[in-house]
């Protein structure tokens, strides 16, 4: 259980296994965090394939965690952590290929928002369930995937979208039968890795550098509405429901 590295032919795969569904606990968030980060730095590494075994991609943060923890450790630790995560696939100085399957939820948007490519399977879903959770954050991804007014109903409704949706608004490159998941990933991630290396470093760095918003500062504006959630107790409330309903 955890985070996994392997390298092939200028490809680092990075594989998340958390069951039961992927929730990541804070050390979970920054094991990801310096895994993705430590692919990037490696002179060896021309592209990353992110992926997940079991059931979904990422369920977002362990919430039952969170409420089984003393004080608001666990609560200021996932915040940083999902924080560190999403900026290192974001800074990851090589693009960051996000192969999804099933649930992307939470902070799984976060993870395939600031993934420079997405490939998905048919049974793959994204959406910010925070609302319900007394919670908000990564509208901030959500929006790099999804045009504003449809940002803003996932927000307010906590409703999903599908693969399908995402590749007609192009921000999934490809819908692929889960069994060849992987392999378009690696596929993709290959034809990168393929090319000069310090070209590709140099056109991950200037496309960040255009980009129109500063996903970390507006990431971390979200995550101040987090924290007045729970200094009003409607944080605490909304997650105790949660865990009591079983953590469904």
């Amino acid at each position: 259980m955890g985070v996994s590295t392997t390298t092939l032919d200028g490809v680092a795969e990075i594989v998340v296994d958390a069951p039961p569904v992927n929730a990541l606990t804070v050390a979970g968030w920054y094991e990801l965090a310096d895994a993705v980060l430590a692919a990037g730095r490696d002179p060896g590494v021309g592209a990353v394939v992110l992926r997940a075994e079991g059931r979904g991609f990422n369920a977002g943060v362990d919430i039952k965690e969170m409420q089984s923890t003393e004080g608001h450790a666990a609560l200021v630790g996932a915040n940083r952590g999902c924080f560190a995560a999403f900026a290192a696939v974001y800074d990851c100085e090589v693009p960051v290929v996000a192969a999804v399957h099933g649930f992307c939820l939470g902070g799984g948007v976060g993870l395939a928002g600031n993934a420079d490519i997405v490939i998905a399977s048919p049974d793959a879903y994204f959406g910010l369930p925070e609302v319900d959770r007394g919670a908000l954050g990564a509208a901030t991804h959500l929006a790099r995937l999804v045009p504003q007014h449809l940002m803003r109903a996932m927000v307010y409704t906590c409703r999903n979208v599908t693969a399908e949706e995402l590749h007609h608004h192009g921000s999934v490159l490809e819908v692929v039968p889960a069994g060849e998941l992987r392999a378009k990933a690696m596929e993709v991630a290959a034809g990168i890795a393929a090319k000069d290396r310090y070209v590709i470093r140099r056109a991950k760095e200037s496309l960040n550098g255009i980009d129109p918003v500063d996903v970390r500062r507006s990431y971390r504006y979200e995550q101040g509405f987090t924290f007045e959630l729970n200094l009003v107790g409607a944080g605490d409330e909304h997650r105790d429901a949660f865990v009591a309903k079983g953590g469904r």
